[in-house]
């Protein structure tokens, strides 16, 4: 089924040796996907930069489209030109452009306000070299009181000059198709494909939900909490839940679909397999 649409998946740069030379496996694994690229997260005002690049190094050395992210809060022009030269310099020509946040206990927001001033920089300074994706949040921006608002935010950076959109995870397909039906009547064109995040771990899914303002359906919540410490049958519930949803996104024109891995390949190929993505075995 999803043959028809690109996949994609996002990884967060590993913190040891060890942690670098399993994401490598799991690169290998999801490559029988045949994927159109593979992002890798950006900490808070640039955090894990090296980290960032060196994962974005590995992703190229094994042959892979790599797209880093690149936060701008807290973050100079001269900064970014630095950052770019450098991604340039290992042949990536995709971004993830974001506002980000400023590491926690720091007050210097940088030069730039919003994502959609980091997009007019790099258009500014360096035309249509790259390929620019940006965040879209069909529950809106958990720190946005208004919708409105944040749809206007939304079509801002678009019209800034970004490709694409990757969404935040969400279990609500309603949401999505509505968000997309809104900003498209603001004019945006952009092509804006759904965040997935298979359920590895109830508890700190629900907790990232929480978090970020997402909305688990109230009958997937009580299933999951009766589960208990059953792994078999929240995994099980987990793929059957993500697939369906997957199914009706790709059934109603979604563009593509971007996992967030966090940094585990089983449940996403799982899912890339029941969609017709993969060989059943």
């Amino acid at each position: 089924m999803t043959g028809s649409v690109p996949i994609s998946f996002e990884f967060f740069p590993p913190n040891t040796p060890v942690g670098s030379d399993k994401l490598k496996t799991v690169v290998a694994d999801l490559a029988a996907v045949r994927p159109e690229f593979f992002s890798v997260t950006y900490g808070a005002g640039g955090a894990t930069r090296d980290k960032t690049l060196a994962t974005v190094q590995d992703i190229a050395a094994l042959g892979f489209d790599a797209a880093p992210h690149l936060s701008c809060v807290g973050s100079t022009r001269d900064g970014i030109r630095e950052i770019l030269a450098t991604y340039r310099a290992q042949g990536i020509r995709r971004l993830v452009a974001l506002r980000g946040d400023l590491p926690s206990g720091t007050a210097v927001a940088g030069e730039f306000r919003y994502a959609a001033d980091l997009i007019d920089f790099i258009r500014a300074e360096q035309g249509s070299d790259w390929h620019i994706e940006v965040a879209a949040y069909p529950e809106y921006h958990p720190q946005q009181r208004y919708a409105k608002k944040d749809l206007e935010h939304f079509a801002a950076k678009v019209r800034a000059g970004a490709d694409s959109a990757i969404t935040q995870f969400f279990f609500n397909p309603d949401a999505y198709f509505h968000f997309v039906d809104e900003v498209r009547r603001l004019g945006v064109t952009a092509p804006i494909v759904p965040g997935i995040m298979p359920i590895h771990n109830y508890a700190k899914i629900a907790q990232f939900a929480a978090r970020d303002g997402i909305e688990i359906p109230r009958w997937v919540a009580l299933k999951m909490e009766g589960f208990l410490d059953d792994a078999a049958s929240v995994r099980a519930f987990g793929l059957e839940v993500v697939t369906r949803l997957c199914e009706r996104l790709v059934a109603g024109g979604a563009p593509g679909i971007h996992f967030y891995t966090l940094n585990q390949s089983a449940l996403s190929l799982e899912v890339c397999r029941r969609l017709g993505a993969l060989p059943q075995v």
